[in-house]
């Protein structure tokens, strides 16, 4: 019984050691023990296991660490009728094509959100949106929608959630949520990230139900409210055509 119990702490601390490279693509053997609370001895027996299946690459002059291409591997094998950042791009990039801006697509994961897919505008002056990233549920267009029309249960555990900012009014706040569901949409203008602004519009599956958001972003200077409200019909629109492609 220990020995399970062993066993299948390695494997989460493994899995822990991995999930580093969502934040970063990069990683120091101690900035990883430090991350995932794991003395360097153990963290350095665990690169050595993953290095050698292929599942992290060192760097031999800095002694960096990064995803192999066992990792590769495995993603080329994602069914696209099963993956949505696979199956819904196509349609991301003719929405990317239509209001010239850099197009997301983002799934909350308790109590954040993750980017998983973008397609970056073609402009000089763009917004560059990496595949991967978390960001806090409370601030956002994306955020927002991903919230407004969640079941009523989610919406009580993300308002209660104690690591919200004093400087957000929940109250406020949930009479936004009541507008975007009103609106079929949302938008924030430098709430997040000075300079950058986004309309987002949420995905439901046949069943109605929210699978995810889609994000429209660019520069604050371009994409204005008004142009957002303009792009608003096309972005719920390419967000109805989505979620006629996902079963659940």
């Amino acid at each position: 019984m220990e020995e399970g119990k062993s066993t299948v702490r390695a494997v989460e601390r493994a899995m822990d050691i991995l999930l580093c490279f969502t934040e970063r693509s990069e990683w120091a053997m101690t900035e990883i023990a430090e991350k995932v609370g794991l003395h360097k001895s153990t963290v350095h027996r665990m690169l050595a296991t993953l290095e050698d299946k292929g599942f992290v690459a060192r760097h031999q002059a800095s002694e960096r660490y990064r995803l192999g291409m066992r990792v590769w591997e495995l993603s080329a094998h994602l069914s696209s009728s099963d993956d949505p950042a696979v199956r819904l791009l196509p349609e991301m990039e003719r929405l990317r094509d239509l209001v010239g801006e850099t197009v997301s697509l983002y799934i909350r994961d308790g109590n954040e959100r993750i980017r998983i897919q973008a397609v970056q505008s073609s402009q000089a002056v763009r917004r560059v949106a990496n595949v991967g990233v978390r960001l806090p549920l409370y601030v956002g267009a994306s955020s927002k929608v991903l919230v407004a029309f969640a079941d009523e249960e989610t919406q009580r555990l993300v308002m209660e959630d104690p690591s919200w900012p004093a400087s957000i009014d929940r109250a406020q706040y949930a009479e936004q949520l009541e507008h975007i569901r009103r609106t079929g949409y949302a938008t924030s203008i430098e709430e997040r990230e000075p300079g950058a602004a986004a309309v987002a519009a949420p995905i439901l599956n046949r069943a109605g139900k929210l699978a995810a958001a889609l994000s429209v972003s660019g520069p604050s200077g371009r994409l204005t409210l008004e142009s957002m409200r303009e792009h608003a019909p096309a972005i719920i629109e390419a967000a109805r055509r989505m979620g006629m492609m996902i079963v659940k």
